[in-house]
């Protein structure tokens, strides 16, 4: 469950909604099953991760609804932009997602798309609970407390 160094890395999309509906208690690289013009539009920027989540069929990982566009210079053969993509991890570490995903109140979420400096699309995948409304609360109201005291370092005061 480790990850590389921020320097070797190029995020492409994150879900930035994630963070605020959900409590992150660990965090899993998986590596992306791709067809034909699919990598070429994710390094070309063209993926999204708003709607996507992450579902355990039958022993394997998949994500659903991630959008990646379609490639400009593609043919006929170009993809399609929101279909189902299984995700690359070691059965080692699925059984414990799965064993997590059962108990009450976890979900898998992918918070991450990013290009190795490999090559290579990998998609972090967070194993999170649900924040209440209260939690969503808070977490506004720190955002808040931060932007005014980066104001103030700002102004100088």
């Amino acid at each position: 469950m480790s990850r590389q160094h921020p320097d070797d890395i190029k995020v492409i999309a994150t879900n930035k909604k994630a963070k605020f509906e959900y409590h992150f208690h660990a965090e899993i690289e998986a590596g992306v099953m791709l067809k034909g013009t699919e990598i070429k539009s994710i390094r070309k920027g063209l993926a999204n991760l708003k709607d996507a989540y992450c579902f355990i069929r039958e022993g394997e990982l998949f994500i659903q609804s991630m959008y990646i566009g379609e490639y400009s210079h593609g043919t006929y053969n170009n993809h399609e932009t929101r279909r189902i993509r299984k995700l690359l991890v070691r059965k080692s570490e699925l059984k414990k997602l799965q064993r997590k995903v059962r108990e009450k109140g976890f979900t898998l979420v992918p918070y991450q798309i990013y290009i190795t400096d490999r090559g290579l699309a990998k998609i972090l995948v967070a194993l999170a609970s649900g924040k209440k409304s209260y939690d969503k609360r808070d977490t506004i109201k720190n955002r808040e407390s931060k932007r005014q005291l980066d104001r103030a370092k700002k102004a100088g005061i």
